[in-house]
């Protein structure tokens, strides 16, 4: 795991998708938006995101077994942001979080959040919102020992 700190987060203007599922549906979903952006003509501002609405390792384990994790995932853009049927365009939310990178395959980012969730513990911070994972590289280009996730924790 790389280097926790707290940064501050700007909001950002997004294009995005929630759907209830597993999270396997997230690759799908991140490409449905890359489409819409494309057939848009919309300026990409940022990383893909997923914006993961448990909160804590036994209620992702759980959504995701039972197929009831809300899967959020969104594209910050530019332009003339209207959205389309289930694609929506809205502000999300900026504010002070926990950043870390987990560097290696999807699969194995567990390790790395116990340790974040960990280190809040023991800063006695209070996880304030949905837990954001941000795409920095193409899982398609890159081999898995090298993909990225940058991991934000909302705090207060």
């Amino acid at each position: 795991m790389e280097q926790i700190d707290i940064v501050d987060v700007p909001p950002q203007t997004v294009v995005g998708i929630t759907r209830t599922g597993t999270y396997q549906m997230i690759p799908t979903l991140l490409m449905q938006l890359y489409e819409f952006i494309v057939e848009k003509k919309l300026g990409i501002t940022g990383m893909p995101t997923f914006v993961c609405h448990e909160t804590s390792p036994d209620c992702v384990r759980e959504a995701n077994e039972k197929g009831t994790a809300i899967v959020e995932v969104v594209w910050p853009v530019t332009g003339n942001v209207k959205g389309s049927g289930e694609i929506k365009a809205y502000t999300l939310p900026g504010g002070r979080m926990v950043r870390t990178l987990h560097r290696g395959p999807y699969e194995t980012c567990e390790s790395t959040y116990l340790a974040l969730f960990s280190w809040i513990e023991e800063h006695h911070l209070i996880i304030a919102g949905p837990i954001r994972e941000a795409y920095p590289n193409d899982p398609r280009e890159v081999p898995p020992d090298e993909i990225l996730t940058e991991i934000l924790v909302p705090i207060e």
